[in-house]
């Protein structure tokens, strides 16, 4: 039985926070270009909310494991 390994949990926690703050600056601008309707793919506001979460899961997980 062969394990999947996330590429996300593979990166370095710094590579983990500029990933972080990329993706954050991207949804605020797809939020705002939304609010005047310029966004056609509705569905990519999730994706950046879900790989938003992943980091932060992440993030969190070296965090512990570092502490440990």
């Amino acid at each position: 039985m062969s394990k999947k390994i996330n590429p996300i949990n593979e990166l370095a926690s710094a590579e983990i926070d500029a990933k972080l703050t990329e993706n954050r600056e991207k949804l605020l601008h797809l939020r705002l270009r939304k609010q005047t309707g310029q966004v056609e793919k509705t569905h990519e506001l999730r994706v950046l909310r879900k790989d938003i979460a992943r980091l932060e899961t992440a993030r969190t997980a070296k965090n512990k494991k570092a502490a440990a």
